[in-house]
């Protein structure tokens, strides 16, 4: 009986190894795909309930990093070389103003007093960053107002009754307060730029 059991047992193995799918086909849920064309080697349809885990290889997402902005170049405070004015920052050439504008204005008074190109460059860096040279220009929160944003407006008021619409009597008292205050208009500009505020 041994030697059955053996044979058995050895037949069963030999079986397995030669034809590993005899069991499977034996199956009553093992099912051969039908198809017109060849099948896949990884095809196979299982009838049944059963849980299949699947895992698959882990990659990484590549964001591209936005460029990051430029910082803005900060002027550096100079010793004015021109004209006979005191000393402060210098700022980029204004260029020739339009006549009848506030700026064209603004480079007679310049003159008038004495200063040169470089400190009217200075005033138009100045009152761009202030004002944008309107005449109009009211800050909500602080009160200042007009081209040179006098705080409290009303303080032009001694430089003319028209402060509040005239460019020339807003300029006029502009220029008298940097000349009081700082020397120059590079004088206020070199402030401006370290402070925000002149």
């Amino acid at each position: 009986m041994g030697f059955f059991s053996f044979l058995a047992a050895f037949g069963f193995i030999a079986v397995n190894i030669v034809d590993p799918y005899s069991g499977a086909i034996a199956s009553p849920y093992f099912q051969v795909a039908q198809s017109d064309r060849a099948v896949d080697a990884q095809s196979m349809v299982v009838a049944g309930k059963y849980e299949t885990a699947v895992d698959r290889d882990g990659y990484d997402v590549y964001v591209k990093p936005k460029p990051k902005p430029k910082p803005k170049p900060v002027e550096k405070d100079t010793t004015d070389s021109g004209s006979n004015s005191g000393s402060g920052g210098s700022a980029p050439p204004a260029g020739t103003p339009d006549p009848g504008s506030a700026k064209a204005i603004a480079h007679d008074m310049v003159m008038a007093r004495g200063w040169g190109e470089d400190q009217y460059s200075c005033l138009v860096a100045l009152w761009n960053r202030e004002s944008g040279w309107n005449v109009y220009a009211h800050n909500a929160s602080s009160g200042a107002y007009g081209i040179p944003q006098a705080l409290p407006g009303s303080k032009m008021a001694s430089a003319g009754a028209d402060w509040q619409t005239n460019p020339a009597t807003q300029i006029t008292w502009g220029l008298g307060y940097i000349a009081g205050r700082y020397g120059s208009p590079c004088g206020a500009w070199a402030h401006s730029q370290a402070k925000g505020f002149y």
